[in-house]
C-alpha cells in the first residue's frame, strides 16, 4: 500500500522510519517532508493545510493510509475533509476529526471535557479581555507559581509559569489584551500549579473506542541546561519514563482514572476520534493528573518512542477506521531510549537558516538519526528550522542510552549547532545513583 505522511519534522521522519519497516508498505510520500524523509520516500511540495492538494495526490497515487503528524491540519479539519469527499472517504486517516482535535486546539474545551468525564486535572478558570479584572482577582486566590495557558494553538509556547503575582497579572493582561501569543491567547486558562513529575503517555484509539497504550516518555522543554532558559518544542526525550514505565502500577492507575474515562467520553460525545492521543501527565505523589491533551504524537517524544515498538505498526494504523485495533498488540523493546535534539543557535528565538550539516552519515548504527528542520540546497543538507536533528540511542539502562546518544550526536556538525548537555541527568541521578 502507498502511505502519505503529512508534516515535515522529526516526528514525521520517525513515523515514516517505523512504517517503512512493514512489508505491506510499497511507497511512502511526505508532505512536505525534509532532507531525512527524502531517503525513505518522496517529498512533495504540498503544504500541510492544502487539503485539496493532499486529496488530489491521494487519488492520483492510490494512497490508502494518511498519517497526520502536526496539530494544525488536524485542528483545521483534514480528517473531516477526507471523510466528506467521496473520492477519498475510504482512506484511513490517522488523526481525529476537527471536533476531537479540539482537545488540543482549545485548552478551555479540554478542561470542560475533563470535568464532564471526571478526568483528574488541575483546578482552573478561563478569562478573556472582557473578564481581565476577574482573572487578576482569581490569581490572588492561588498560591505561586501561577500557570497561564493560551486557549488556542501557540506552537507549544503558549504556557507561562510565573513565580510572583504582579508579573502574572501583567502577563495575563499582555496575553488577552495585547495578543502576546496572537489570537491563541485571546482567551487564557489560569490553573492551579501541580507539583510533581511530568511524563507523557501515548494512546492509539480506533473508531469503536478500542485502544492501545504505547511506550511512555519524558521530554525536556527548557532551552538551557539545568532547565533554564525559554520553553521550546523539546530539547530531548527518554522512553520509558523511569517513574512511569509501561506496565507499572502507576500506568495501570493512569489507565483506570485517565485513559478509560477519556476514551469513553470521546465515544459518548461523538467526537470522531481515531488516531494518537498524547496525554501529558503530572505524577503528584503517585496520583496522575492531566496537564494537557494533544491530538497527535509529541515531538521529540516520537523519536524516542518509535524505536521501542518492535512489531509492525502498519496493521494497527490500518485497523483504526474499522474499529479492529483490539485484534492487534503493541510489543515493546525493554531497553531505554534517549533522544538528543540539536538546534540552531538562537533557538527558540531568531536563528539563521541554510547552515550546511555534516557528519550525519557518520553516526554509527548505535544510534538512529531523525531529521527535523533540514532541507537540501545545491545537493547539500542544510538547516531550515530551529530544531534540526534528533539522535536516538537504545541501551539496557538509561545512563548507557544517554551516554551513547551524546557520543553519537557529537559526529554531527553545523555552524551554530547547540544541544543541551544534561538531558536525563537528574533522572539518572535519582534512579541510578549508587
Amino acid at each position: 500500500m502507498n502511505v502519505l505522511i503529512v508534516g515535515g519534522g522529526g516526528r514525521e521522519h520517525a513515523l515514516g522510519w517505523k512504517v517503512k519497516q512493514s512489508d505491506k508498505v510499497k511507497n511512502i510520500f511526505f508532505a512536505p517532508g525534509n532532507a531525512g524523509t527524502a531517503a525513505l520516500g518522496e517529498n512533495l511540495p504540498i503544504g500541510v493545510n492544502d487539503f485539496d492538494g493532499l486529496k488530489a495526490f491521494t487519488v492520483k497515487q492510490n494512497v490508502g493510509l494518511v498519517i497526520v503528524g502536526p496539530e494544525d491540519p488536524l485542528c483545521n479539519g483534514i480528517h473531516d475533509s477526507y471523510a466528506e469527499d467521496d473520492k477519498v472517504t475510504h482512506v484511513v486517516v490517522v488523526g481525529p476529526k476537527k471536533a476531537g482535535a479540539l482537545l488540543e486546539g482549545s485548552k478551555d474545551f479540554s478542561k470542560k471535557f475533563m470535568a464532564k468525564h471526571k478526568v483528574p486535572t488541575a483546578k482552573y478558570q478561563t478569562f478573556t479581555k472582557a473578564t481581565l479584572e476577574e482573572g487578576k482577582k482569581f490569581l490572588e486566590t492561588l498560591s505561586p507559581p501561577y500557570v497561564l495557558k493560551s486557549d488556542g494553538l501557540a506552537g507549544g509556547k503558549g504556557v507561562l509559569i510565573i513565580d510572583d503575582l504582579p508579573t502574572a497579572q501583567t502577563e495575563l493582561s499582555g496575553m488577552v489584551c495585547d495578543g502576546k501569543f496572537g489570537t491563541a491567547s485571546s482567551s487564557v486558562v489560569i490553573e492551579e500549579f501541580l507539583d510533581g513529575k511530568e511524563l507523557s503517555v501515548f494512546v492509539l484509539i480506533d473508531s469503536k473506542g478500542n485502544y492501545k497504550i504505547l511506550p511512555t516518555s519524558c521530554d525536556f522543554k527548557r532551552a538551557g541546561d539545568n532547565d533554564t532558559g525559554l520553553n521550546t518544542g523539546g530539547m530531548g526525550a527518554v522512553s520509558p519514563c523511569p517513574f512511569g514505565a509501561e506496565g507499572s502500577d502507576f500506568i495501570k492507575k493512569v489507565e483506570n482514572t485517565v485513559i478509560k474515562p477519556t476514551v469513553a467520553g470521546l465515544l459518548s460525545d461523538n467526537l470522531g476520534y481515531t488516531g494518537f492521543l498524547y496525554v501529558g501527565l503530572m505524577n503528584v505523589k503517585n496520583d496522575p493528573f492531566v496537564v494537557e491533551f494533544n491530538a497527535r504524537m509529541g515531538d521529540p517524544e516520537t523519536e524516542a518512542v518509535m524505536p521501542r515498538i518492535t512489531n509492525d505498526l502498519f496493521p494497527l494504523l490500518m485497523s483504526l477506521k474499522d474499529g479492529t485495533l483490539n485484534e492487534h498488540s503493541v510489543d515493546y523493546d525493554s531497553r531505554y531510549a534517549c533522544t538528543i535534539m540539536m538546534v540552531s543557535g538562537g533557538y527558540p528565538g531568531s536563528y539563521p537558516k541554510g547552515k550546511v550539516i555534516s557528519g550525519a552519515e557518520d553516526v554509527p548504527e548505535t544510534s538512529t538519526v531523525f531529521h527535523a528542520g533540514t532541507g537540501v540546497v545545491d545537493g547539500k543538507v542544510v538547516t531550515s528550522g530551529g530544531r534540526v536533528i534528533a539522535v536516538t540511542s537504545l541501551a539496557s539502562t538509561l545512563p548507557e542510552a544517554v551516554k551513547q546518544a551524546y557520543t553519537d550526536t557529537a559526529f554531527i556538525k553545523f555552524d551554530g549547532a547547540f544541544y543541551r548537555s544534561d538531558i536525563a541527568k537528574k533522572l539518572c541521578e535519582e534512579f541510578y545513583s549508587s
